[in-house]
């Protein structure tokens, strides 16, 4: 059986919020985010989506949106990019960020 790949599109168009981290493996902020999203993960639970996605491996999609440095997060819900910031941030902001995301239609 087959899997279906999942194109970025897919993903970001999904009606409950989603979370992207564009990172790098050589990028040490990015390293120390992983626990951090892990945390908001567990918090979060079914409510919202986190994808990592590497920028090396990635480069088009990191053209496409722009990312000039890791880690860029950027949430997505129905297609449409509704916050972006650059940098480490802390755990209960992305939280909150997601759960008031989720919580709007």
């Amino acid at each position: 059986m087959k899997t279906k790949k999942v194109s970025f599109k897919d993903i970001i168009s999904s009606n409950k919020p989603v979370l992207v981290d564009f990172s790098a493996e050589w990028c040490g902020p990015c390293k120390a985010m992983a626990p951090v999203l892990q945390q908001v993960a567990s918090k979060v639970g079914d409510k919202a989506r986190i994808v990592k996605i590497d920028v090396d491996r990635n480069p088009t999609l990191a053209n496409k949106y722009k990312v000039q440095g890791v880690p860029t997060f950027m949430i997505f819900k129905k297609g449409k990019m509704l916050w972006r910031q650059s940098g480490m941030q802390p755990m209960q902001s992305l939280v909150s960020l997601l759960e008031k995301e989720a919580a709007s239609v």
